[in-house]
């Protein structure tokens, strides 16, 4: 019913990404937390800071938040990974259930 969604980005399009999947009720709230990513993209070894969005939403959202994310985020293929939230304060869980639509 509950998941949580993770999105690395660049620092400086945070803002661009969170405000409008909160706006737009698609999720509860984005947590940022600055992360240094290592992968490898094209054959190279990279390492990029980056910010991790941490978003809170319904199961039956995650469809139209990773279309929404694709629209507004600049890397060819952004890191867009749900995970299900098992269980959890139940004050927070109605908290997300009546933040999203």
């Amino acid at each position: 019913m509950f998941a949580v969604v993770l999105c690395t980005t660049p620092s400086n399009e945070v803002e661009k990404l969170a405000r409008p999947l909160v706006e737009e009720e698609l999720v509860a709230c984005v947590n940022v937390a600055d992360v240094n990513s290592f992968f490898r993209w094209e054959g190279k070894l990279e390492e990029e800071k980056e910010s991790l969005l941490i978003m809170k939403t319904k199961t039956d959202n995650i469809p139209a938040i990773i279309e929404r994310i694709r629209e507004l985020h600049s890397y060819d293929v952004p890191e867009i990974i749900a995970l299900p939230i098992i269980q959890g304060n139940d004050g927070y869980l109605d908290w997300i259930d009546k933040s999203v639509t």
